[in-house]
């Protein structure tokens, strides 16, 4: 990761009315108007700011002693290969232990990290002065003990950068994840995301693992809609964005239980309790001005249905031609072989890019063998319709035998639908494979 020109903690935050702080040595900074919030604002003043791809903000409350060693190794894994230029900002919301001053320290001795410093207690408050202050492409947060592992950093962010998604967040209840904590711990969990998912319908699987990131636009957007400023601010984040028809990608995280959490399971659970009966009396479409709407469930498949009629119409169209042309030198069954699987790999590429929105090569051949399948039941279908019609119609004219497979030929069109929605629209085609990345990090 080069950090030789990432920006230090001297930008301004976007609230008005309040001066700022300075730790650690003297230096030039101009003033930070957010209420409550200081900056340790040291660095070179010579540095023409760059603007980062990724900022990752750790909030901090009284967490001197793993504070340090959590960035330091957060920093080793960034320098060792991680594709994308990065920042990390430590954001202490009202610490009264030396927390303040590691963090002004760690700020002055690495290039690439940076110190915010809040007046009042709280991660959702600590997450929202941060990330609306932040310059980075996309911003993102971890929890301080690192209980994620950090190789899911990478599958976290990637579909923010590719603008396949406007969220991701870790998940430890993800087919996939593994996790290792207590049954309590355990159990809790699992009743308050199916307390979620039951009350606001809200359709991720762990809404409060702390490892989460957010493209930067939508989080200018979205952020001040967001009422809660401590424990619940991850719920009430991915509600809202749910509501606005935001996409949200889950990852499967590898996960670590911190035995020395400082979360106090009661208070936090009735907190929760009194957030989910807030969202649950506020029921209203969230209006986000200035980000495309993602398109809902029923009109998007609408426009896929139609989408993919028109191409059917123009496959059909074309295989009527070509078993035509052919016809003419092969028996009907050989005729309609041909022309099938030549209409059905354009259909397929067609459908694959125009209706179902993939993209890259990397899925090509596998979309392509889905079409595959969807051609063998088209040919299956179609060879019955032959033999039928010289049953019942023996000696039956080209055109009759040409009226039959065009409706037989219709029929496997909405079977090709079915499968080809089931196995390409819901894949992820929209995210980028590491040498994708590596590419795009140059």
């Amino acid at each position: 990761m080069d950090t030789s020109t990432l920006p230090s903690a001297r930008g301004t935050l976007p609230d008005p009315g309040v001066s700022s702080a300075e730790v650690g040595p003297a230096s030039a900074m101009s003033p930070s108007p957010d209420p409550g919030v200081s900056s340790a604002g040291v660095g070179d003043a010579g540095s023409p700011p760059t603007r980062p791809m990724l900022d990752i903000v750790i909030p901090v409350h009284n967490e001197e002693r793993d504070l340090e060693p959590s960035v330091r190794r957060l920093l080793r894994y960034l320098d060792d290969g991680f594709p994308f230029p990065a920042t990390i900002t430590i954001a202490d919301n009202a610490s009264t232990d030396d927390t303040w001053a590691i963090a002004a320290r760690l700020e002055r001795d690495l290039p690439s990290v940076r110190a915010l410093r809040l007046g009042r207690k709280g991660r959702g408050r600590a997450l929202k002065a941060a990330w609306l202050a932040s310059p980075a492409t996309v911003v993102a947060y971890m929890d301080v003990d690192l209980s994620t592992d950090l190789a899911a950093l990478l599958p976290l962010v990637a579909p923010l950068f590719s603008g396949h998604s406007d969220i991701a967040i870790g998940s430890r209840l993800a087919r996939g994840a593994r996790v290792e904590r207590g049954p309590r711990r355990e159990l809790i969990s699992r009743i308050y995301n199916a307390i979620l998912r039951t009350s606001l319908r809200l359709g991720v699987r762990d809404a409060q693992c702390g490892f989460k990131a957010v493209r930067a636009d939508v989080a200018q957007a979205i952020l001040p809609l967001v009422e809660d400023d401590a424990w619940f601010f991850d719920t009430e984040l991915l509600v809202l964005a749910q509501r606005a028809g935001l996409r949200t990608h889950e990852v499967p995280v590898d996960w670590t239980d911190d035995p020395d959490s400082r979360v106090d399971i009661a208070s936090t659970a009735v907190e929760d309790l009194r957030g989910v009966r807030r969202l649950l009396t506020h029921r209203r479409r969230v209006e986000l001005p200035g980000l495309r709407r993602r398109p809902a469930a029923g009109s998007r498949l609408l426009r896929e249905a139609l989408t993919f009629g028109a191409i059917g119409v123009v496959s059909t169209l074309t295989y009527a031609v070509l078993y035509a042309v052919v016809r003419g030198a092969v028996a009907a069954p050989a005729a309609n072989a041909i022309a099938l699987l030549i209409t059905a790999v354009g259909n397929t590429a067609a459908n694959r890019r125009l209706t179902f929105g993939a993209r890259g090569r990397g899925s090509m051949l596998r979309d392509q063998a889905a079409g595959l399948a969807a051609f063998g039941i088209a040919l299956l279908l179609t060879s019955a319709s032959i033999a039928g019609l010289d049953i019942v119609a023996q000696g039956a004219g080209r055109a009759m035998e040409l009226l039959v497979l065009v409706a037989a030929n219709a029929a496997a069109t909405i079977t090709r639908f079915v499968l080809l929605r089931a196995w390409i629209a819901q894949s992820p085609h929209g995210s980028f494979r590491p040498a994708e990345l590596e590419r795009t990090a140059r």
